[in-house]
């Protein structure tokens, strides 16, 4: 380990701070042979007294659906019996040991935290990833999950990454680049060679630990001792991993021909199981005894029933150093031995590497393998197997359908560039509508998870038209588990128009609402928007009540169960009952004012997904609460959810919702005043959904900006961006909520003209609708844009109209009609509604308001010594133990709160025995108490 005491003192601290119990993570990445195995094998030879688990990825194996979390756990698989039944159960799943499916991939991640934890708790754990990018993708996607929330386990994980090599993607994790060594190290390495010899030796090196040592070892005698002309070393214009596996083949073809059949089976083979690998060996005229010359060579490591090479390099050049025959011979040997000992899946795997043309019978295992793989959400492993498939697939039909499901599984797992090229495979036109819908869908879900929603929206549109006009019978028979079809053309056209108006929601485009809503009027989650946006409002509200109707009752029979996918479009389930038909029908009461009724709609979706395991809905449904409880002015309650949602989002990979979330989560914190805050959340939100024409999200965004503005008592930087939030959102009731504020800015900032439209607009449409709380609004507004003759009239009805709604609409209604008695001297009357207003303010957390109040109470004559809130010690918390604080208070149990905020169970208590002193309390009763007060 010369050179590299940076590494090894970072290593050590994590390791010494395992054996205190916190937890710690360290991705080390840089070229091949630079010294990363080697670093993960001194922190394996330093960690004393510490439990140790070990992978190493293989690229030939990447495919293999949880393959590498199968090795990894292999060493403490009795652990499993200690999870919750719902984790446990889904890790037997994904390891194959029971024939059941996963609905949720977040519960094979907590899963995978719990065991790490568990497998912790007699000491500290040492996990040692290796070669990462080519491990299959859902287990690295588990692993990463599980690593970005440990915290007090006493677990230290550490992964290595080859630079610039394609595979899984690993994200979100501390980085440390491993870097070549200097000239002084480097020299230490070769230290017997001849100072002229030893300088060309490090210079065609670069500083790479692994070169150093093959291309030293490669010298011959008469080099050694100086003899080097100009061309006795490769090239320096050779990539230099490909020269050491270079020196490595010419090693390995030194060996006796049998040792090198080993050699390849076992490069072949990604288990390491030795028991496999000696059974596939012997149909080669291979024996045990063959793996002594490459055992003497440290080419392998044999440790009981393991089989381990000391470098991926040499695996590599043991595999492609290989003609393709034998390397056929070696995967078909492999098939048979792996079928013979049950693994089907890798024999499915080994049988299509054997493969060299159209093959239905191997096509249809792969089949089976991406169904199994789809049914336990390991999505790309899924896409893989169906692309694989496609490829052994001669019929044309059947090859193309077999793309389509790859592609739809790559936009299911976040794949959104490997959709779009498998997308572009699928030969057009196709002649099957249901296939090209579904390819539609597929297209569709790339577009509103990353670009546009107005395309999204228009490419669902064109499936259900291609659709709507097909005859069923006439389609092929999709409903084999591969998700292709709704349960029917009917039922597919119904689906597709009911993800398409969400997309054009978010769009902000309220045409492309009315147009898609047109094609089915009569469909129950389509009858709202197509009677709304036509100039039914009656009609609608009728069509809403009839829609909220349906959604309680398919809940209470427990409908609407959807597949657990990674994305927002394409949930396959009833569109009425399932997620979308929730989300929609809380949209549609959001739209029409009915917050109550949205909240209520939104907890029960969020609810949904939870119960039904659809964790890619989440963020979503999460967004629609949170937007709900902002209406109803319960800021606190829509911090906790869009925080939540947002946390989710990232971990999805869902651009286009997090950017919706960090929008929601901007408003809250323009009330309570927090600029700096606003300003990132709302330009993190802008630069995503500005230039995709995501308007839903940029009207947010534009809104809390402006909110903040009006706040702080800047009403003319205010208007800026409250005017450009209504022009995002067109249609007025795409912008309603906003109007208020709108008005209020122009009349501060002494533009009235401006005020006059948008409070026209509120007042017609709270007319229309009917409801108590838009009306407040419409007459507050009224009353600051008609003449004093008329205002306190409004005001009064207003405060009236607030009643049983959100204290904080009140509390504006009250600063403004305070502020406008106050103008008028009517002083005492004034200090009575600013009081009022000052109390709800500072009870809410809105400081900026509350400031505003204050200081209108002291220019009444009223006494102004009340303290602004600063929550008593809950201030103290951060906002994770703020979470888990609000969870325990609630009743829920260390286990519960870690599966709900996806944590292990030690680290959640763990922020208790943080919380508990700062809190004052002693026990979970004082904690509830506390709370309630």
């Amino acid at each position: 380990m010369r050179g590299r005491n940076a590494e090894r003192d970072r290593i050590e601290r994590l390791l010494a701070d395992a054996r205190q119990g916190t937890s710690g993570v360290l991705l080390l990445h840089g070229e091949a042979g630079i010294g990363k195995t080697a670093l993960l094998d001194y922190a394996a030879e330093r960690a004393d007294g510490v439990r140790v688990l070990r992978v190493e990825g293989i690229e030939s194996e990447m495919e293999l659906a949880y393959g590498g979390l199968h090795q990894l756990f292999l060493p403490v698989m009795e652990l499993v019996d200690a999870l919750p039944q719902p984790q446990a159960a889904a890790v037997r799943a994904v390891f194959g040991q029971s024939g059941d499916g996963v609905r949720d991939r977040f519960t094979v991640g907590l899963a995978v935290l719990t065991m790490l934890s568990e497998a912790a708790a007699d000491g500290p754990l040492l996990c040692l990833v290796d070669d990462a990018q080519w491990l299959d993708q859902p287990s690295v996607d588990m692993l990463t999950f599980a690593a970005r929330r440990l915290r007090a386990e006493g677990v230290v994980m550490l992964f290595a990454v080859r630079d610039g090599a394609p595979g899984a993607a690993v994200k979100g994790l501390p980085r440390l680049l491993v870097e070549a060594l200097d000239r002084e190290a480097a020299a230490e390495l070769v230290p017997d060679l001849p100072p002229y010899v030893a300088d060309r030796v490090i210079e065609e090196a670069r500083g790479n630990p692994l070169a150093l040592i093959e291309l030293s070892a490669a010298l011959t005698p008469a080099q050694r001792a100086g003899r080097l002309g100009p061309l006795a070393l490769p090239e320096t214009s050779a990539g230099l991993p490909s020269r050491i596996q270079d020196g490595f083949l010419e090693q390995i073809r030194r060996l006796p021909d049998a040792t090198q059949a080993v050699l390849l089976v076992a490069a072949a083979d990604d288990t390491g199981d030795l028991t496999v690998v000696l059974r596939a060996a012997e149909s080669l005229g291979a024996a045990v005894e063959e793996l002594e010359p490459a055992e003497r060579a440290g080419f392998v490591l044999l440790s009981g029933a393991v089989v381990r090479f000391r470098h991926p390099l040499v695996r590599y050049a043991a595999y492609q150093g290989a003609p393709l025959a034998r390397r056929i011979a070696a995967h078909r040997a492999l098939a048979d031995a792996l079928g013979a000992a049950g693994q089907l899946h890798r024999r499915a795997w080994h049988l299509a590497a054997a493969s060299t043309g159209p093959d239905e019978t191997v096509a249809q295992e792969l089949e089976r393998v991406a169904e199994w793989a789809g049914s336990r959400q390991a999505m790309a492993s899924a896409s893989a197997a169906y692309e694989r498939a496609a490829r052994l697939t001669a019929d044309p039909l059947l090859r193309a359908r077999r793309l389509v499901r790859a592609a739809q599984r790559a936009a299911d797992g976040g794949q959104d560039e490997r959709c779009e090229a498998l997308a572009d495979q699928v030969p057009q036109p196709l002649a099957d509508p249901v296939v090209a819908a579904s390819l539609a869908r597929a297209r569709a879900v790339v577009e509103l998870g990353y670009r546009r929603p107005e395309t999204a929206a228009r490419t669902l549109l064109d499936g259900a038209d291609l659709l709507a006009g097909a005859d069923p019978a006439g389609s092929a028979d999709l409903t084999d588990g591969a998700d292709l079809s709704g349960g029917g053309c009917p039922d597919m056209v119904a689906s597709l128009l009911a993800d398409a108006v969400h997309a054009a929601y978010s769009a902000g485009n309220a045409t492309l609402i009315g147009e898609i809503a047109s094609r089915a009027p009569d469909l129950p989650v389509l009858a709202v928007p197509a009677r709304l946006f036509g100039g039914d409002v009656p009609g609608a509200l009728a069509a809403l009540a009839g829609l909220r109707a349906l959604v309680e009752s398919g809940s209470e029979r427990g409908e609407g169960h959807e597949r657990g996918g990674g994305n927002e479009d394409g949930n396959g389930s009833d569109p009425a009952t399932g997620v979308m038909g929730r989300l929609m029908t809380g949209i549609y009461c959001q739209l029409t004012g009915d917050h109550a009724a949205a909240r209520e709609t939104a907890v029960g979706a969020v609810a949904h997904c939870r119960d039904q395991g659809v964790s890619g809905w989440l963020p979503t449904t999460l967004h629609l609460l949170a937007r709900t409880e902002l209406a109803l002015g319960r800021h606190d309650e829509a911090s906790a959810h869009a925080a939540e949602g947002l946390r989710l989002a990232e971990y999805h990979d869902l651009a286009h919702r997090a950017a919706h979330l960090r929008a929601a989560l901007a408003m809250p914190a323009a009330v309570r005043g927090q600029e700096e805050e606003v300003r990132a959340l709302a330009g993190e939100a802008l630069e995503y959904t500005r230039p995709r024409g995501v308007g839903r999200g940029t009207a947010d965004a534009q809104w809390a900006l402006g909110l903040l503005e009006l706040g702080l008592g800047r009403a003319e930087a205010a208007l800026g961006p409250l005017e450009s939030a209504r022009r995002e959102a067109a249609h007025p009731l795409l912008c309603l909520p906003l109007l208020p504020d709108l008005v209020e800015a122009a009349v501060r900032a002494g533009r009235p003209e401006r005020a006059a439209e948008p409070a026209r607009l509120l007042g017609e449409w709270a007319t229309v609708l009917g409801r108590p709380a838009l009306s407040a609004l419409a007459r507050r507004c009224r009353a600051l844009t008609g003449s004093d003759r008329a205002a306190e009239e409004h005001f009064v009805a207003a405060l009236a109209l607030h009643e049983g709604g959100s204290d904080y609409d009140r509390a504006r209604t009250a600063l403004l009609y305070g502020e406008w008695l106050r103008r008028l001297r009517r002083q005492i009357d004034a200090r009575d509604h600013l009081r009022a207003a000052l109390e709800a303010f500072e009870r809410l957390g809105a400081g900026p308001w509350a400031d505003r109040a204050r200081a209108e109470l002291g220019a009444a004559g009223g006494e102004t010594g009340l303290t602004l809130r600063h929550d008593g010690p809950i201030s103290l918390l951060s906002p994770q133990e703020r979470e888990v604080v609000r969870l325990a208070a609630s009743g829920a149990s260390n286990r519960e709160i870690a599966a709900q905020l996806f944590l292990s169970p030690r680290t959640v208590g763990h922020h208790l025995y943080r919380a508990f002193p700062k809190l004052g309390v002693g026990s979970r009763t004082e904690l509830a108490a506390l709370l309630a007060s």
